[in-house]
């Protein structure tokens, strides 16, 4: 008979790290979760319940402040901007005082539906929302979604990635904000919209998230996650530990382009007024027209009618016009170009945003009908060539112009061109003024011709050496080669010419040959001049 195991429990972190290795060797590939971090066993034991307290949550904003806030970061969208700093210290309000233990009976709460096409803000409107009150944002995409028991996520996942934002910390996280994009394209089908009814299912599981209900914090699909709750059971002695997350805090805001609803509004207009002899009406723009919908009408489209009451608050976006998408640029504290600004100012570059360059940027990415985001190809195409080019030259400054935009490779060519006359001037200035720091330094006058200044200057653009280093090293034997001269001939002055800097040893030789020989030096195309 073996003798009985005797081997002492491992520890937590010994525990961790092997359910670490038994996950990837037997798991590997699979669609799994990072295995959490196991608390040492010492760690204190967490509160039995995971209900925000008052002192964990602070709003003191009003509906004013938070717009002037999106003032900053998001142009037009004005009425859009009203609505929501109304609902969201509506919301938020009640959850300050549902903490203090003074919830109001019967609250609805302020869910928001967003109707607009794509680029117009929809997404940033409500993360700066969030950037504002501190709390955690998530965004998800409709159609990733899918009914439990079928391929495609779980939209309880939405709620985890709250946690996981918090930094693990659920109390906050049952405050805080998701954003769900694209939510018309789970609208079942109608006759009109010809859609999938699988998204029925969908709807279902988001409609109870939206009311209120309890998460488990870890998917049942998650094995790591389910091995890790076991673990952590073991350590606190079978004293279970928070994992629920409730939903009743969270606000909800959904969003779609709608393109399909504007037909289901029109219908229902002109049929409201067959009839009664009324004066035919101009017809309004898609955006306008969605200004006009009613519950009937998402109903129509194909959202169930308990989903949609859930989403009270409605606001449409509208589109952006080329003076929006200019002012976005000019005006916006989130403006593309201050990444480009950044971007170039890593090399040392300073760039200068015209107005007639922005407009004409605008204007490009007006006609990628892709709202602000056209903002970002039109920035990338025009730019791309700059970004490459620029930094390993010392231009340090360039101007967007209208040009500049309609016609980037040839500006960058002009811009080139005209820095490197810029750079040879300069370039040949640093010759004289590696002369006048010899003369300095050893009493001997160095004479350049201008061929041998502009063989200097050809030479170090052409190594992309410095040309203070290239004198330096062309010339380091002149000091004592010609005080040796002018201990032979006293001559002090000396005329340089392309042989000089071509073979500076050879020449400096044969003039050092010559002053022996013949005493003072003959002036030639490359000989020494006498003083």
């Amino acid at each position: 008979m073996p003798p009985p195991h005797s081997a002492t429990p491992p520890s937590p972190e010994e525990f961790q790290r092997r359910l670490e290795e038994f996950v990837r060797h037997h798991f590997q590939g699979a669609n799994l979760v990072t295995v959490p971090k196991g608390e040492p066993a010492d760690a204190p034991v967490a509160a039995e319940t995971d209900e925000p307290k008052a002192e964990d949550f602070k709003f003191e904003y009003k509906p004013r402040d938070v717009k002037a806030y999106l003032d900053r970061f998001v142009i037009k969208q004005d009425e859009a901007k009203k609505v929501l700093s109304v609902a969201l210290c509506d919301h938020y309000n009640h959850v300050r005082l549902a903490m203090e233990g003074k919830e109001q009976p019967n609250y609805t709460k302020q869910n928001v539906i967003l109707l607009g096409p794509t680029g117009v803000g929809k997404t940033y409107l409500i993360r700066s929302m969030a950037d504002l009150i501190g709390v955690p944002f998530v965004k998800g995409d409709a159609t990733k979604f899918s009914e439990t028991g079928y391929v495609g996520g779980d939209v309880e996942d939405l709620v985890r990635d709250l946690v996981r934002q918090a930094d693990g910390d659920i109390p906050r996280a049952q405050y805080g904000i998701i954003y769900i994009d694209e939510i018309d394209k789970i609208a079942s089908a109608t006759e009109m919209t010809g859609r999938d009814v699988s998204g029925r299912g969908v709807q279902t599981n988001l409609l109870k998230l939206m009311e209120e209900t309890d998460v488990p914090a870890r998917a049942p699909n998650d094995i790591a996650g389910q091995l890790q709750a076991m673990m952590e059971l073991t350590q606190r002695g079978g004293r279970k530990q928070p994992a629920v997350i409730n939903t009743k805090h969270i606000l909800f805001v959904v969003s779609g382009a709608f393109t399909d609803l504007e037909k289901i509004i029109r219908k229902r207009e002109r049929e409201t007024t067959i009839g009664f002899a009324a004066r035919p009406q101009p017809a309004d723009a898609d955006e306008k027209i969605l200004l006009h919908s009613t519950t009937r009408d998402f109903i129509d489209f194909g959202f169930e009618p308990e989903f949609i009451g859930r989403l009270p608050v409605r606001v449409v976006c509208h589109y952006l016009s080329v003076d929006d998408l200019f002012l976005i640029l000019k005006s916006s504290e989130g403006s593309i170009i201050r990444q480009y600004e950044q971007d170039f100012g890593a090399y040392g570059i300073e760039v200068l945003f015209k107005d007639d360059g922005l407009r004409r940027i605008a204007e490009l990415a007006a006609e990628e009908k892709t709202g602000a985001r056209g903002l970002m190809t039109v920035c990338e195409r025009v730019f791309r060539e700059f970004k490459f080019e620029l930094p390993s030259t010392h231009v340090k400054q360039f101007a967007v112009t209208r040009d500049l935009v309609d016609d980037p490779k040839a500006e960058l060519k002009k811009l080139l061109a005209a820095h490197e006359q810029e750079e040879r001037v300069f370039r040949r200035q640093l010759v004289h003024e590696f002369a006048q720091r010899f003369k300095d330094s050893h009493g001997l006058t160095l004479n350049f011709t201008d061929a041998a200044a502009d063989l200097l200057v050809a030479q170090s653009l052409e190594s992309n050496r410095p040309l203070r280093e290239l004198c330096a090293e062309k010339f380091k034997d002149f000091q004592f080669g010609l005080k040796l001269i002018s201990q032979n001939t006293g001559q002090q002055e000396f005329l340089l010419d392309t042989d000089a800097v071509q073979e500076p040893d050879k020449v400096l030789s044969d003039w050092v040959v010559a002053s022996y020989r013949s005493g003072p030096a003959k002036e030639s195309g490359g000989d020494a001049k006498s003083g």
